[in-house]
């Protein structure tokens, strides 16, 4: 009971001082470690599981039901102007820099509900992972994510379907009410 009490204060710390200019849904929980940045916009639904050490470095929306497993990364595609002439890439123009014009100021991460992703993965901002989907753990996410779809590797491409007959897809969609 003391621990759950601990756990909730430590989850409401995070949400309204923290963290307080982005918006969380009921039920977040964060592991420890967990840090988030976002240039303009983090919304995270209800429901929804951070694991330790994991970061999100670019604005990223996040559905309803999502469990993100620890050390996972959503990351800027292009948070650094390497091709700015006459300037290192530790010179050039970033994207936390408020004047910052280059690409990846509209480009974000957009995870539907019912998500899985695995310990270790990588997601890299511009990317929607579709409701339903997983993604295996050490995975590099570079491309969009089909709805109740596993996918593995670097970079990260569909192996197999999430369940096994498409009967068993719409019985659980039924019980979910998607």
């Amino acid at each position: 009971m003391f621990k759950k009490f601990i756990i909730s204060l430590r989850n409401w710390y995070l949400t309204n001082i923290k963290w307080r200019r982005f918006s969380f849904g009921k039920n977040f929980h964060a592991g420890r470690n967990v840090f988030l940045w976002a240039k303009q916009e983090l919304v995270i639904g209800n429901n929804c599981y951070i694991g330790r050490n994991s970061q999100i470095e670019c604005d990223a929306v996040i559905g309803d039901d999502v469990l993100i497993a620890n050390n996972v990364a959503f990351v800027g595609k292009y948070d650094h102007n390497y091709q700015q002439v006459g300037k290192t890439i530790c010179q050039a123009s970033q994207i936390r820099d408020l004047d910052y014009s280059w690409y990846g100021l509209k480009s974000k991460v957009t995870i539907e509900d019912d998500v899985w992703i695995g310990y270790g993965a990588i997601i890299l901002s511009g990317v929607t992972i579709k409701t339903g989907a997983i993604i295996a753990a050490g995975s590099i996410v570079t491309t969009n994510v089909d709805s109740y779809s596993i996918y593995a590797g670097v970079p990260a491409k569909k192996v197999a379907d999430r369940f096994s007959t498409e009967q068993d897809l719409k019985q659980h969609q039924e019980i979910i009410n998607v």
